[in-house]
Order: structure tokens, then C-alpha cells, then sequence
């Protein structure tokens, strides 16, 4: 399990302006909640909070945030950011107790090149990056393994495949995918080409044959309208 620490201020002001007011001092507004205490206004250093961010899993590294003369093991719960210049603006740390498990997501690492890739010019694809678990917070493994070293053109691994530390319960469902080898671009689309009925093969669609036309369609005449479909009259010769 990763253990980092981090040092916050408490904060009194709060609120939209006094946030802007402190973002732009180069400070983050924060607050840590959880296990039924009140929850804690804080702020943190815009520049030390981007180095351990840039350093850790965010989403599954215990964080001892110290405040004054009190730490609280953490986690990070939310990073809300602007929407296009990526800041930072705001950070919820949710405060932990051993034995009380919580749900986290931890990276999903490939070991390996597989067999199909190596021999046979397959394509590795990893379908699922990260596994969501509940565990004792004391207990969370830094990222799951799982080897593909064997795995063939056409296999795959799933969620059940994994093997995890005892006390780990798996949120995900067991029948997902994890990693897929799937056979060269080259030959899929060679497959398909093949698969295509040719014109005078055996199983083409032949296009049906016109026996005849009518006289206004040979002629590219319209039918005279309200008369749609009647014969067209021949015009009376005068008798000699």
C-alpha cells in the first residue's frame, strides 16, 4: 500500500469568491470529511499539490494529510478542475479508519508480451485499465498483475483471471475483459475480402434481368397525368 504526506492549512472563508481569492494566491481550496466528523475547510499549496499528484495513483494511495497538530489518513475522492484550462479548483479528501472498507479503483497492470503478438503479429489490446475493489483501507494493494505471456491469437483474459491479496473483494463484473489478442489488421480485412460473394460465384445476388420495358419508358415519355399507368393512344390516321 502507498503511504504519502501531505501538509494543508485550515481555512475559514469560504464560499465562490474567497475560493477565487485564494486560487489566485496560488493556494487550492479543500475540505476532508468522513467517519462522522465535521467536515474540515482547508487550503493547499497550488504548486506541492501538482508534485504529489504528478508522483502518485490518485485514486488509491492513502494520503496522511496533517493539519496543525492532527493527521488523518485520506483518500482523494473528487479533483474538480476547470473544464478547459485544466486548473485545479478544488480537492475532497474523505478521512479513513482501519477496518472500515471503502471502494477504490486501482491500476491493472499486462506482464508479458503474449505468444500471438511475438509469433504470430497479433495485437495486444488491455479492455480494462483499472479494477474497482472494496478493502480495508490498511490493505490496498498499489495495482493488480496479471501475465499474458501465454495467451494465443483469439484469447483473452478476464476479471476473473486475476489473482488479488486475501480480504480484497472484486466490485467489477468477474466475466469482463481485461486483455484481447486479436489477429493482424491484414488479415481481418483479407478475411472479409474473401467472405464478399464475386459476381458468378455460387451464393451472389444476381441483379434481375428486365424482359421488357413499355413504350413510354423505352421512350422516356411521361404518362399523362390523372392517367398513370393507362396505355398510351395511338393517334387516329385520317382515311384515304
Amino acid at each position: 500500500m502507498a503511504i504519502v504526506s501531505f501538509t494543508a492549512h485550515p481555512r475559514d472563508a469560504v464560499g465562490k469568491g474567497a475560493a477565487r481569492t485564494l486560487r489566485s494566491k496560488g493556494e487550492i481550496p479543500a475540505v476532508i470529511y468522513g467517519h462522522g466528523r465535521e467536515p474540515m475547510a482547508l487550503s493547499l499549496n497550488a504548486r506541492d499539490l501538482d508534485k504529489m499528484l504528478g508522483n502518485i495513483q490518485a485514486e488509491s494511495t492513502v494520503i496522511e494529510v496533517t493539519v496543525g497538530s492532527m493527521t488523518s489518513k485520506t483518500l482523494i475522492r473528487e479533483i474538480q478542475r476547470h473544464p478547459i484550462r485544466r486548473q485545479i479548483l478544488h480537492v475532497d479528501f474523505q478521512s479513513l479508519v482501519a477496518g472500515e472498507k471503502v471502494t477504490v479503483s486501482i491500476p491493472i497492470v499486462l506482464l508479458g508480451v503474449p505468444e500471438g503478438v511475438r509469433l504470430g503479429g497479433g495485437v495486444l489490446d488491455q479492455t480494462l485499465r483499472e479494477l474497482e475493489i472494496e478493502v480495508d483501507p490498511s490493505d490496498i494493494p498499489d495495482h493488480v498483475e496479471i501475465d499474458v505471456t501465454n495467451m494465443v491469437i483469439g484469447d483473452s483474459k478476464h476479471v476473473s483471471d486475476l489473482s488479488l491479496p486475501v480480504g480484497v473483494e472484486v466490485i467489477d463484473d468477474a466475466e469482463t475483459s481485461v486483455a484481447v489478442v486479436a489477429a493482424p489488421r491484414a488479415v481481418i480485412e483479407e478475411t472479409a475480402a474473401v467472405a464478399e460473394p464475386v459476381e458468378g460465384e455460387a451464393g451472389a445476388v444476381a441483379e434481375p434481368e428486365v424482359i421488357g420495358r413499355g413504350k413510354e419508358e423505352d421512350e422516356g415519355e411521361e404518362a399523362e397525368p390523372g392517367k398513370k399507368g393507362e396505355p398510351a393512344k395511338k393517334s387516329e390516321q385520317p382515311k384515304k
